[in-house]
């Protein structure tokens, strides 16, 4: 796989990302399609950024002329003003077909759970149509569809952990029983990554090891963050009504309709063994002092071409900003490498995306292989398993590096 270019949409942003530093810790070439050109990007000169121009399909085949794979994220959450799924959809036939004539060799496509072109849900008919172009392409490819999506940069578990964090009660939509299988984002990447070497046509549910009904899932959010809320079963039209209105108090679209109704029919759902093996229980419990302390806002991504959809600064615990270390924090012109970087405890293997000022000192890092957290240092990037207590990780670090203090 090692020196072949692969192609990305979307490094700059989410799922995207993680595919891109999966791809580069294999010592491949990596390319990203984008319509954030002026996004901070997180690896530096590591990933080729090229736009995303639908309007000018000669162009998307030069982009993508030489690749071996196009790995494709690009969608919309939801229809908006300046967005809809309609234009999601003809925008990837657009690239789809870009791509056939590119010759390049394999598509690897995010898709969704449960679609269906008889839907009356624009998100999940459209999805479905996308899967049938690109049966049809003849172009190999592997489909992969997951349900709901957790990592550092999520939105609906981040939202709901906010929700319980700033609300006296927590409304649910009918009775909570409804499931849904969320799948960590490292863990869909790596699978992207791995079916990019495959050569035959497959169609994946992209799913966690963790099966949860909606009620189960906010009642294990709250106790993982330490929150005691009541948690209500409520019409679905008035937490609608509810999430509308604190949706434009935060100048976003916190949920739709059609999401509610999505939900609500188990569309989430899927009887299909595991894709992944992070749980978004031990996740969000190595993420708890975060997890929900600020709102995650979908608009404001669109909005905000420029900055990056996650600040390295939240990666800085306690137990590190008691030893006094100075914070460098000035992102213009810095480089960012993709290192190994082994268990400052045990010594197991972690990649880490490293941020380098233009002194050559490390601006900040973190951790992209799943079971591992960032000990944040000014001088040098560290990790530890997130199995590791704080304590052995502090006695680990005060053995390997004395305090500054």
């Amino acid at each position: 796989m090692s020196q072949k270019l692969h192609v990305v949409t979307g490094a700059f942003g989410y799922s995207g990302k993680y595919i891109a530093a999966r791809l580069l810790t294999e010592g491949c070439r990596v390319r990203t399609l984008t319509n954030s050109m002026q996004r901070e990007n997180p690896f530096g000169g590591q990933v080729e950024a090229r736009p995303l121009s639908f309007n000018n399909p000669d162009d998307l085949v030069e982009s993508l002329r030489g690749a071996d794979v196009l790995y494709n994220t690009y969608w919309v959450r939801f229809n908006y003003s300046s967005f809809k799924h309609e234009e999601a959809v003809q925008n990837t036939l657009i690239l789809f077909e870009a791509a056939r004539k590119a010759g390049l060799r394999r598509i690897v496509h995010i898709s969704i759970t449960n679609p269906s072109e008889d839907s009356l849900d624009e998100y999940f008919s459209g999805k479905a149509r996308l899967e049938h172009a690109l049966q049809e392409l003849g172009v190999p490819f592997t489909i992969l569809r997951p349900a709901v999506l957790f990592g550092k940069e999520d939105i609906l578990i981040n939202n709901i952990a906010w929700t319980l964090r700033h609300l006296p009660v927590f409304g649910l939509f009918g009775d909570g029983s409804y499931r849904l299988q969320p799948i960590y984002v490292d863990d869909l990447a790596a699978l992207a990554v791995e079916q990019g070497r495959h050569s035959e046509n497959v169609t994946i549910d992209a799913i966690g090891p963790e099966t949860f009904t909606y009620r189960e899932l906010v009642s294990v959010i709250a106790e993982i963050i330490g929150v005691k809320r009541p948690i209500l079963s409520m019409p679905p039209a008035l937490v609608y009504a509810a999430g509308w209105v604190l949706g434009r108090w935060m100048g976003d679209v916190m949920i739709t309709w059609p999401e509610i109704k999505q939900l609500m029919a188990g569309l989430l759902w899927t009887d299909s063994p595991s894709s992944g093996n992070t749980r978004l229980t031990e996740w969000a419990g190595a993420h708890k002092d975060t997890l929900g302390v600020k709102y995650a806002s979908e608009l404001a991504r669109r909005k905000d071409r420029v900055k990056a959809y996650y600040d390295f600064s939240n990666e800085l615990p306690e137990v590190m900003q008691r030893k006094g270390y100075p914070q460098e924090r000035q992102m213009s012109e810095n480089t960012n490498k993709v290192e190994p970087h082994g268990c400052i405890v045990c010594g197991k293997i972690y990649n880490l995306l490293v941020v380098y000022a233009p002194s050559g000192s490390m601006v900040g890092c973190t951790v992209i292989s799943p079971g591992g957290r960032v000990v944040p240092d000014a001088l040098r990037p560290l990790a530890a398993c997130t199995t590791h207590s704080a304590e052995e990780i502090e006695t680990a670090l005060d053995s390997h590096y004395p305090s500054l203090e």
